[in-house]
C-alpha cells in the first residue's frame, strides 16, 4: 500500500533520497524498493 503512494510522491519531487531512507528504516518500503524507486543502492551511511 505505502509503496505506490511513496513512489508517486518521490517522482513528483516531494521526497529526497534521505527522506526515502527513513521509509526503509520505518519498514514502509524495502531496501530493494528504495533501489527500484531512486535508482540508487540503499546504504545507511
Amino acid at each position: 500500500m505505502w509503496k505506490s503512494w511513496i513512489t508517486n510522491y518521490y517522482q513528483k519531487g516531494y521526497y529526497t533520497n534521505d527522506q526515502m531512507k527513513v521509509f526503509v528504516i520505518a519498514g514502509w518500503i524495502t531496501a530493494d524498493d528504495y533501489k527500484m524507486i531512486t535508482g540508487q543502492d540503499y546504504s545507511v551511511a
